[in-house]
């Protein structure tokens, strides 16, 4: 019987992590050499825009297609559930050859082109284009500052006039550094890896590495009927930048717009493995790091304190009470307040066990979820590369981690019930509670994307992807978790619990306690909060994993610590039901999460336009605010667990 269990688990993890393997990056794993001359593709990915934060299709708008028909590249479910969507362009480069091609003229625009072209450019809509994995760069000046973006506008609408141009010139500059390997090298575009040795001698001494990719948007006016008589690829005489306006092409019915672009390969001293770093740099680095470290070292600072007095008023009670006989003890049982006199309740049964250990399971499995992702992230496991495998490997590790949140959520049912009768019912609760969620807000989102023709819609055959995933690996395993957690011993109470509850005291003031402890885990993660909603929300790339461990790290202690706080306080009070309490404690920072995300929302994104943006940017903060307080509860509850636990062995009781 085990050596199946054994059999069937070792199958899932083989198929769970077969298609998660590519969210793991080794450095050179994915380089690829170009040689003198050599044809490069450019691809497309969605339009983005910062305004409504609905993607849409490169290829909704009137621009230029390839010879050969659109074809689109195998996506990975990250980049499906990211709204990517990349394809081939008709941009083409050859190696260290600079030229300026024509690409296309259009046919007379329509009013439905005018009024889609101008709507996307005043919506800051930015095209996303790709070269080897890397995405263009472009650079503005704004009050003498260089600031950095990735694609570039649509069209632009210049300063006194209501007149929207489009960018149909691209003056693209592509840094390649000469190959400099040694006696063999591995190269690769993703889908496979070759081994080269050096005999191969031509490939060593012609060969690019592509580390760089910038663009200059440019709007130009050119004579249609001339253009028109030219085929793609033809050549055309390179745009001196800037443009003036008169000379610009402006959107207007009966237009036609005639698309080129100019290429100059530049050498760069740039070597491959660092030509992300470019990427990868934060605005205000010196403001982060100073904010993040002044964070850590003041709760770190309150934390230890509030713990060491905690830790010597436990001790001196429990010395107190060890020290007297029986009838002193009893004594004092009758004569005075505190701990000491629920001792005889503090094990009973929660209100709404059933779900309790649903919520404490799936904390369990979301915990170790962030955990492990974080680590790999950290130590360069991960890179932003791989686009969606992040978010790739998040979801089947979460799946993985099923049988986690079964052993915990049954294990603990056993614990509170004494048996394991309905432990089924408790592992199905655990597998479908914050996946159903999850998935319910997401129906509904996908809906509203749907209805604005967005490819960030989820298509229908993804839909059934991440059902058979959710019902094929994470309920199975969820159910062997839960399986499991029948065969472990149930914790054993130390104490015994009466049959008829103590009262309560009337006075009671717990809940607004519970309300304001959550704002010291909130103080450890709200800087890094601020630069993970920027990035997301801001296009900008997020790869400071090693701040963002440490900073999970803290939360987890101070999770823990103020949890514990909070459920002496409550013991004390003559307040037996802690459980909930424990776990709302260091759970309520979500709550603080989330108004923050509606804060960054009013006053961060303010230009983000229309009901439906708005609304998703709510529902994945809702999604994202629910894990996190599952994720701390549980910390919280299973601290303050073992606190009681060893705080009523050491107490002496008939």
């Amino acid at each position: 019987m085990a050596k199946g269990w054994i059999t069937f688990a070792l199958l899932v993890v083989f198929i769970v992590m077969a298609p998660a393997c590519e969210a793991f990056y080794l450095p050179g794993s994915y380089m690829h050499t170009y040689r003198q001359g050599e044809e490069i593709g450019a691809k497309v990915n969605s339009l983005t825009s910062i305004e409504t934060e609905l993607p849409f299709s490169y290829y909704s708008l009137p621009y230029c297609r390839p010879q050969g028909g659109i074809k689109k590249s195998a996506e990975n479910l990250g980049e499906l559930l990211m709204g990517d969507q990349i394809d081939n362009s008709p941009y083409r480069f050859h190696v260290n050859v600079n030229e300026s091609l024509y690409l296309c003229t259009t046919k007379p625009l329509d009013e439905g082109d005018v009024k889609l072209l101008k709507q996307r450019s005043r919506d800051l809509y930015q095209v996303n284009m790709i070269l080897d994995n890397l995405p263009v760069r472009r650079f503005t000046e704004q009050n003498g500052v260089t600031i950095q973006w990735t694609g570039y506008p649509v069209g632009y609408t210049p300063e006194g006039t209501s007149d929207v141009y489009i960018i149909n010139h691209l003056k693209f500059k592509v840094l390649v550094h000469k190959y400099e390997g040694g006696k063999m090298r591995v190269v690769g575009t993703g889908e496979g890896m070759e081994v080269i040795s050096d005999t191969d001698t031509d490939a060593k001494s012609d060969g690019y590495e592509i580390v760089g990719f910038e663009v200059i948007p440019c709007s130009v006016k050119r004579d249609p009927e001339a253009m028109s008589k030219l085929t793609m690829y033809d050549k055309v005489d390179p745009v001196s930048y800037p443009v003036e306006l008169e000379k610009s092409q402006m959107i207007r019915e009966k237009e036609q717009i005639t698309f080129t672009y100019e290429v100059e390969f530049v050498n760069s001293d740039i070597r491959w493995p660092s030509r992300w770093d470019a990427y990868l740099k934060m605005e205000g680095a010196k403001i982060h790091w100073f904010s993040i470290m002044n964070s850590l070292m003041v709760i770190l600072f309150l934390a230890g304190i509030v713990f060491v007095i905690l830790l010597r008023t436990v001790r001196r009670d429990l010395t107190r009470y060890e020290e007297l006989d029986k009838e002193a003890q009893a004594q004092m049982n009758e004569e005075l307040s505190g701990w000491k006199l629920v001792v005889g309740d503090v094990f009973r049964e929660p209100t709404s066990s059933k779900l309790f250990c649903v919520m404490i399971g799936d904390g369990v499995q979301i915990l170790g979820m962030a955990i492990v992702t974080i680590f790999f992230a950290t130590f360069g496991f991960m890179s932003p590369a791989s686009r969606g495998m992040l978010l790739t490997g998040m979801i089947f590790l979460y799946m993985l981690l099923g049988i986690l949140a079964g052993y915990a959520a049954v294990r603990l049912w056993r614990t509170i019930k004494g048996t394991s009768e309905g432990w089924r019912s408790v592992s199905w609760s655990t597998a479908c509670f914050f996946p159903g969620v999850v998935f319910l807000v997401l129906t509904i989102l996908n809906f509203m994307l749907w209805s604005r023709n967005s490819t960030g819609a989820l298509p229908i055959s993804l839909f059934f992807t991440l059902l058979s995933l959710w019902f094929c690996i994470s309920v199975p395993l969820t159910l062997l978790g839960g399986f499991l957690g029948t065969r472990a011993e149930p914790i054993e109470f130390p104490v015994r619990t009466n049959q008829i509850p103590r009262e309560i005291p009337t006075k009671n003031y717990s809940w607004l306690l519970i309300f304001g402890a959550g704002t010291l885990p909130f103080g450890t993660l709200f800087i890094e909060l601020f630069f993970i909603l920027s990035s997301i929300w801001l296009g900008r790339f997020y790869y400071v994993f090693g701040f963002l461990l440490v900073v999970l790290l803290l939360l987890v202690v101070v999770c823990a610590e103020v949890s514990v706080v909070l459920t002496y306080m409550h013991l004390c009070a003559e307040d037996w039901r802690w459980w909930w309490k424990a776990f709302f404690a260091s759970g309520g920072v979500a709550f603080y999460v989330f108004l923050y995300s509606i804060n960054y929302l009013v006053f961060d994104l303010s230009s983000l336009s229309g009901p439906v943006s708005a609304t998703l940017y709510i529902g994945y903060a809702f999604i994202v605010s629910l894990a996190i307080m599952l994720a701390t509860g549980t910390v919280g509850f299973l601290t303050s667990f073992s606190f009681v636990h060893y705080l009523f062995s050491n107490v002496k009781i008939d």
